[in-house]
């Protein structure tokens, strides 16, 4: 059994609350494990939050524009994509970084464990922002939760931000049961 929604949200503050809350509850009622289900809700909060916040182009006078949110809960994994209408991400964004790990040139990242000689490490360009800046944290931050993210423009049409993460259940979980 899968359970996914949508929704058509207005790039307001108050939109990001409610897309919070809804997929909290759709997972509380599939029966997601607490901890998996709170780090994929801050993880939407503050793609929802980008959307709000960049996903137009803000010209003066014009309604504030609409963004969707999509959640997918799908066997083992959960999948969330956040589209807005903006003018997408920045060139630095996109550009991954690659290193070949053990080569001349140190790892990109600050690794948790051992990598061996000779892994490919792959990283973001953009540097982490200051750790006592007010803003630029959001995207670094769903990196961090979820185990995928990819980032990606529609030439004209905005931005989408993917990420997912694979799913614990709670002990009698409804959706797990089917």
């Amino acid at each position: 059994m899968s359970i996914w929604w949508s929704l058509h949200l207005r790039r307001e503050a108050a939109s990001v609350p409610l897309a919070r809350r809804l997929l909290l509850g759709t997972m509380e009622t599939a029966g997601v494990d607490p901890d998996v289900s709170f780090d994929l809700s801050v993880a939407l909060t503050e793609a929802c939050a980008n959307a709000v916040e960049h996903g137009g182009d803000g010209r003066p006078g014009e309604a504030p524009g609409a963004y969707q949110v999509t959640a997918y809960l799908d066997g083992e994994k959960c999948r969330i994509e956040v589209a807005d209408s903006g003018p997408g991400f920045p060139a630095r964004r996109m550009t991954r970084r690659t290193t070949q790990v053990g080569a001349a040139t140190p790892s990109p990242t600050p690794v948790a464990a051992p990598v061996p000689a000779g892994t490919t490490v792959t990283a973001p360009v953009t540097p982490a922002p200051a750790p006592n800046a007010e803003s630029g944290r959001g995207l670094c931050l769903i990196e961090q939760l979820a185990d995928h993210v990819y980032f990606r423009n529609r030439p004209g049409r905005g931005a989408v931000v993917s990420f997912d993460k694979i799913l614990k259940w709670r002990e009698g979980a409804l959706l797990r049961a089917m």
